[in-house]
């Protein structure tokens, strides 16, 4: 693991390379600090899974994003390398940057979305925000002041540029960077992860429907081999690929609200004035 610190006792924290096989968040941490700005506040840049990088694999033992909190103790290097990681992270903000196979622009992901995250996407060039929910389990996301966001597609130029316009716009939404060098503030959909949607073995799969638009009850969303999937109910697919993963297509979620809801609401809430949850929704908008 590799930390690179501006300023002392920084609470503001930029992680890359969690897998190994996704290289556009090292390349923007790398290229942001070749000629490093003035930064305004303390700062540390990471990047964490310097092993499977050198390898070109997504881990070497087991995935980092799946293995915290970690042990220091265990056999596997990449649970020990979580626990190390919690621990330089601790008490930060923190932007972890990934790429995936499911969706050619960017998107944030978070554990809750609560008026300090809504606040801090809001800031992101991001197409949608998506809660994790129960679903976050073993990933760095579920601890306080984290959000990850997909940078676009595993490999790709433009998963690098986005990369590196995502670092500049959080630094900039955290005071790390002037606020006129981040991204203007700009409102986006807020879905909720709801299921995993199963992929049994097969020598060829596919999907046929586009991340982050609904799909009916009764449409054929995926096949493996000639086994076609049919929805039961309505959905919004989230990081659905033919490839991504080995037993999932992906994800099931619904349509929660809008980024600014979740602002407005927690601001009325904190000024006394009745309001309804929007995390408490149940209908796929």
């Amino acid at each position: 693991m590799r930390v690179r610190e501006f300023g002392d006792d920084p609470e503001v924290a930029v992680v890359a390379g969690i897998h190994g096989d996704e290289p556009c968040g090292p390349d923007a941490v790398e290229a942001l600090l070749d000629d490093p700005p003035d930064f305004q506040r303390p700062v540390k840049f990471v990047v964490a899974n310097e092993r499977a990088l050198e390898r070109d694999v997504r881990y070497v033992d087991e995935d980092l994003n799946r293995a915290f909190p970690g042990d220091p103790d265990a056999e596997s290097h990449e649970r020990r390398l979580a626990h190390r990681l919690l621990a330089e992270l601790d008490g930060c903000a923190t932007l972890a940057l990934h790429s995936t196979q499911s969706y050619a622009h960017p998107f944030a992901l978070v554990d809750t979305v609560d008026h300090e995250t809504a606040g801090r996407c809001a800031r992101l060039p991001v197409d949608a925000v998506v809660e994790t929910a129960d679903y976050a389990e073993g990933r760095l996301i579920s601890y306080p002041g984290t959000v990850e966001v997909e940078c676009g597609l595993q490999w790709s130029e433009e998963a690098a540029a986005n990369a590196r316009e995502l670092v500049t716009a959080f630094l900039a939404a955290t005071g790390v960077l002037p606020e006129d060098a981040g991204y203007e503030r700009h409102d986006v959909p807020v879905f909720r992860l709801t299921g995993k949607v199963s992929k049994a073995p097969a020598s060829r799969h596919e999907v046929f429907v586009e991340n982050f638009e609904r799909v009916e009850p009764g449409v054929p969303f995926a096949s493996a081999d000639d086994t076609e999937h049919v929805a039961q109910e309505a959905f919004y697919p989230i990081l659905m690929s033919a490839e991504g993963y080995e037993d999932v297509f992906g994800y099931a979620g619904e349509r929660i609200g809008e980024l600014s809801e979740f602002e407005r609401e927690e601001r009325q809430e904190s000024g006394g004035a009745s309001s309804t949850s929007v995390r408490s929704r149940s209908s796929i908008q």
